[in-house]
């Protein structure tokens, strides 16, 4: 059994993701900023906990990653606001990185996006600048660390079911993938030592995850 911490316990991805771990036998902690989803957590099989990571210091989300054994990132501030969007997906982000260290917590998987890259070439002008420029940066300081790290790359994401399939992407195209895909991707990192220490960009196609994920 793994404990696991997901951060941004309410998204999609998210709660696909708790069914999943809990169905396999894990115990997942899932952290929302609203009471009322806790509903929603307990029917996916997961123990909600309210904490406002935006607004946590560093050692309050260490007191709450303590005594799991991994964290997943899928948290995001949604776009819109460039100031929010600084706050939660590269400065909330990277604090819990640091939070993971210090509570001792060393595997950590990030979902990211399908060519976050620090030269993303996003345009200042284009709204989907600051995201672009945030994860780049979050992405950058998890390399960066001791942590057992892996970024998952996903492409665009659906609201299409899950086929358990796809194909490992190096650059960016124009295909996109499920949400379930995306949370069993992540449930597939966590059991598989070979992805730490990279990065994974993948959307759907036919080779079956598990074995997707021992292509370089």
């Amino acid at each position: 059994m793994t404990r696991v911490v997901v951060i941004g316990g309410h998204g999609k991805v998210a709660l696909h993701l708790e069914r999943i771990l809990s169905e396999r036998g894990d115990e997942v902690t899932a952290l929302i900023r609203n009471p009322d989803h806790a509903a929603d957590i307990e029917a996916a099989g997961a123990r909600p906990q309210v904490a406002d990571v935006e607004n946590m210091t560093t050692d309050q989300i260490a007191d709450v990653l303590h005594g799991h054994d991994a964290v997943v990132w899928s948290a995001g501030a949604g776009g819109g606001d460039p100031a929010r969007t600084y706050a939660v997906d590269r400065d909330a982000a990277i604090r819990s990185m640091d939070a993971a260290a210090a509570a001792g917590v060393r595997r950590y998987v990030m979902v990211s996006y399908l060519g976050a890259r620090t030269d993303h070439g996003v345009p200042q002008d284009n709204s989907f600048f600051a995201y672009a420029e945030a994860k780049a940066a979050a992405d950058e300081h998890l390399r960066g660390t001791d942590l057992d790290w892996t970024v998952l790359g996903p492409g665009t994401l659906t609201l299409e079911p899950g086929t358990g399939r796809i194909e490992v992407s190096p650059t960016p195209a124009a295909t996109s993938v499920s949400r379930e895909d995306v949370a069993a991707v992540v449930a597939a990192t966590l059991a598989d030592p070979t992805t730490v220490g990279r990065t994974i960009g993948f959307n759907n196609g036919g080779t079956p995850i598990a074995e997707a994920l021992t292509r370089r």
